[in-house]
């Protein structure tokens, strides 16, 4: 940093040391301007001349009251405007005085509104011509009674405008700072919303494949001394549940990888595809299940396919848990206009002291899914017993651009 930039940092960090200097600047501008006469007697456009005691006064005091212009800038504006009019009234021939005045008036107009810098301009310079013109010792039509009028209005002008320039600059930062804040907000909301995606994820697969794993487990123990058979398929049936819970587990936390991470997971999210292959994992465990209307779910959009398969997944693993020993269960697909339909009936009578909401986080797991597609989901008992949990997921929903998919 060079010496001239380091000594710009020091004014702007000390501002009264900044208004002493333009003080000082201005006083021996108004001093050096007293000395010279604009014309002479002899014919000489210019000349010398020793400016009075009062003068020399008035140009002190106009000066030392730009020090605190910043702080008390109308107060500060009367004060040299006061000195002003008498230099105007008294002095002949007259020092520039009303330097002083100009500063003050450029101050008024940069820290205040545009409509006290009209007013307050629109007075000073009318005082000030004032009393050049007609109480001054100069004819009306001097030069000097005009470039009071014009160095006022310069100075009420540019004070105007560093402050319309200023307010602009503000104004950008704003709407920096407010676009940050809002990129900000819209990330941490997009993660949000991602953990929650992924903790529903994770829900629907712990809680379905605990669940067989459970049942299988409890089958074996039942059976394992007098039919040892039977238990041996129900322990080949937990260790595919449990390679079954691992290889998705394994796919949905692969997810939270990053783009560079070795071995990233391939496989794509689960859909109706697999159905089947989801109803057999129930059928094995005990869950007479049944299908109808899966064809009519072909050719759904990725997330809604996801979002069907996995109400299947967790309303089944509901009924496996909570509607008693002997429940059967039906999955049906409905195309209705733009919408699929996913019903999931049971009719099982339920087990003695389970919630009827499942005591989990299921229920509310489908809600969510359901919801951030624009869909509505319905569950409650039926009226000549069981469950059922009914789903509406629009096939065609709008992105956040406002582009179907």
């Amino acid at each position: 940093m060079s010496t001239l930039e380091r000594a710009r940092c020091s004014l702007r960090a000390h501002p009264l040391a900044l208004d002493a200097a333009l003080a000082a600047g201005v006083l021996a501008c108004m001093v050096a301007g007293s000395f010279v006469v604009p014309r002479s007697e002899n014919g000489v456009t210019w000349g010398v001349r020793v400016p009075d005691p009062l003068s020399l006064l008035l140009m002190l005091v106009g000066a030392a009251a730009l020090v605190p212009r910043r702080r008390h800038a109308k107060a500060v504006l009367a004060l040299t405007g006061t000195v002003s009019v008498i230099e105007c009234v008294t002095g002949d021939p007259r020092a520039p005085v009303a330097m002083s005045a100009v500063v003050a008036l450029y101050t008024v107009a940069a820290t205040t509104d545009r409509a006290t810098t009209w007013r307050l301009g629109l007075l000073t310079m009318t005082v000030l011509t004032a009393a050049a013109v007609f109480a001054g010792p100069l004819p009306w039509y001097a030069q000097e009674n005009l470039g009071v009028l014009a160095w006022t209005g310069i100075g009420a002008t540019a004070g105007d405008a560093v402050r319309s320039r200023r307010a602009v600059v503000q104004a950008i930062r704003d709407r920096a700072e407010r676009a940050e804040r809002t990129r900000e907000e819209e990330a941490r909301r997009r993660v949000a919303e991602e953990r929650l995606r992924i903790a529903r994820d994770l829900h629907d697969v712990v809680a379905h494949h605990i669940a067989l794993v459970n049942v299988q487990a409890g089958v074996a123990a039942h059976v394992m001394d007098r039919r040892p058979d039977q238990a041996k398929e129900a322990l080949a049936h937990v260790r595919e549940a449990g390679r079954s819970a691992l290889n998705e587990l394994r796919a949905t936390v692969g997810l939270l990888r990053q783009s560079g991470d070795p071995e990233a997971p391939t496989e794509p999210a689960p859909g109706l595809d697999r159905l089947e292959d989801l109803l057999a994992t129930f059928r094995s465990a005990g869950l007479p299940v049944r299908a109808i209307g899966a064809d009519r779910a072909a050719g759904l959009p990725a997330a809604v396919d996801l979002a069907a398969y996995r109400i299947v997944q967790e309303a089944l693993t509901n009924v496996r848990k909570h509607a008693g020993p002997g429940a059967g269960a039906e999955v049906s697909f409905v195309r209705a206009g733009p919408d699929v339909e996913v019903t999931v009936l049971d009719d099982g009578p339920g087990q003695p002291g389970a919630p009827a909401d499942g005591g989990g986080h299921g229920l509310i797991g489908m809600r969510e899914r359901v919801t951030a597609l624009g869909g509505t989901l319905t569950t409650g008992p039926r009226p000549g017993g069981g469950f059922r949990v009914h789903a509406i997921l629009p096939v065609r929903t709008v992105t956040a651009q406002g582009e179907p998919v």
